[in-house]
């Protein structure tokens, strides 16, 4: 495969060397644009010889070849890492002023972007507005990622980590092969899912909080993740761009998404809550611990120290869902669960309704728990309510059905 990787004027054009250097250990043709920023932080020797081939930078080199079109029709996937908010600008409003961006609009390729950029540059409007411009358009955004920036600075803008980048361009290149194999083998119609989440971001939480008493106990519960990795997997396949924002899953992550871990309430509120600055669909699958020890020991609570009774004392954690429906933007939409262990229907409606008061988001879904029923299983059985508490949907079956009846709840908001 011919790979196009596009490096742009940031720090972190340095983590771009380890994805092409993955990408030409898998055996793929590797050539890099890099932009002339970019090489105020990485020399052209140190690209050149991690592709091992040359260095593309200028816009007038090649010329009687037509070199800048040349590249982007050759390329079977091109990736920008990092992409800078100026460059993600240009793509987004066409302007062609060197040769990556050039490269961009003459390839018909699948293209993914890593962001990087300080927080309050991706939190901007222009670029928020930008990246749903891409996203609409087909270009996958990966990222980016929340940690240590230049400086002292923290929070959302950091670039996702090479790994994460090479393995979500590997799903995207696979995806369009196959693809175009059942369209040359005349099956795309009848195998080919519904693409009607292409172009929006979703974020979903899934699995189970954990709420450390010392380095070996925990406050938990038993969701497995099933439900929540099976809306990922859905909204995956109906083309969404997915964040999966995962607490101690029992099963495996999916392919083709970003995954985000976290452990604790705490960790689950910071990850979603930076994930959802561009997100078009929040859903909160999650499990979430409503209270947290208000101390954790250092050390393994003894029994021979604290006798035969202990006392905990608990405090609430932050009400993420209420939160994410609050500071909402006016286009998106939040999604709640609410799992219960209420037997009477009429009774287990009205619980939804209450909470769906509280929380203020623009669906719930609300599921019967129990000893045997909802966590751990493979089947759910769920009942939709929308803003206003009506019922607008009840499903019943495995939990990746039971996903995709929720997704389309969703999509016809």
């Amino acid at each position: 495969m011919t790979i196009v990787v596009g490096v742009t004027g940031g720090i972190a054009a340095y983590k771009a060397v380890s994805v092409i250097r993955s990408f030409v250990l898998a055996g793929h043709d590797v050539h890099v644009i890099a932009t002339d920023a970019a090489l105020r932080f990485v020399g052209a020797p140190t690209f050149e010889a991690i592709s091992r081939n040359p260095l593309n930078t200028d816009l007038y080199e090649g010329v009687s070849e037509v070199r800048h079109v040349g590249i982007g029709k050759r390329a079977d996937l091109v990736v920008i890492a990092p992409a800078t908010a100026n460059t993600i600008a240009k793509i987004a409003n066409g302007i062609a002023d060197d040769l990556l961006t050039n490269t961009v609009l003459a390839t018909a390729a699948p293209v993914l972007i890593a962001p990087a950029m300080h927080t309050e540059m991706w939190q901007n409007a222009a670029t928020q507005a930008n990246v749903r411009t891409l996203r609409e358009r087909g270009i996958t955004i990966v990222g980016p990622g929340t940690g240590q920036l230049t400086g002292a600075d923290s929070g959302p803008g950091r670039m996702e980590e090479p790994d994460a980048i090479v393995h979500a361009a590997t799903t995207l290149a696979t995806r369009r092969t196959v693809r175009r194999e059942r369209e040359a083998s005349g099956t795309a119609s009848a195998r080919t899912p519904r693409h009607d989440l292409s172009g929006h971001r979703i974020v979903i939480s899934a699995g189970g909080t954990r709420e450390p008493l010392d380095p070996v106990r925990f406050l938990g519960n038993r969701s497995s993740g099933k439900q929540g990795v099976a809306l990922a997997v859905a909204a995956r396949d109906r083309g969404a761009d997915v964040v999966l924002v995962a607490a101690h899953l029992d099963v495996p992550a999916p392919d083709g998404v970003e995954i985000r871990s976290v452990s604790t309430a705490l960790e689950l509120q910071r990850a979603v809550t930076a994930a959802a600055t561009d997100a078009d669909i929040v859903v909160m699958a999650a499990a979430v611990a409503d209270f947290r020890p208000a101390t954790t020991n250092d050390s393994k609570i003894k029994k021979e120290k604290v006798g035969d009774s202990l006392r905990l004392e608990l405090v609430a954690n932050p009400d993420i869902l209420a939160e994410l429906a609050s500071g909402k933007q006016s286009d998106q939409i939040v999604v709640g669960f609410a799992a219960e262990t209420e037997r009477d229907p009429h009774e287990l409606i009205e619980l939804g309704r209450r909470k769906l008061k509280r929380k203020g988001c623009d669906f719930l879904v609300i599921n019967n728990v129990g000893w045997r029923t909802g966590f751990s299983t493979d089947d759910n059985e769920v009942v939709v309510l929308d803003g206003h508490g009506d019922i607008v949907m009840e499903a019943a079956g495995a939990k990746a059905s039971v996903a995709d009846r929720i997704l389309d709840v969703i999509t016809s908001a």
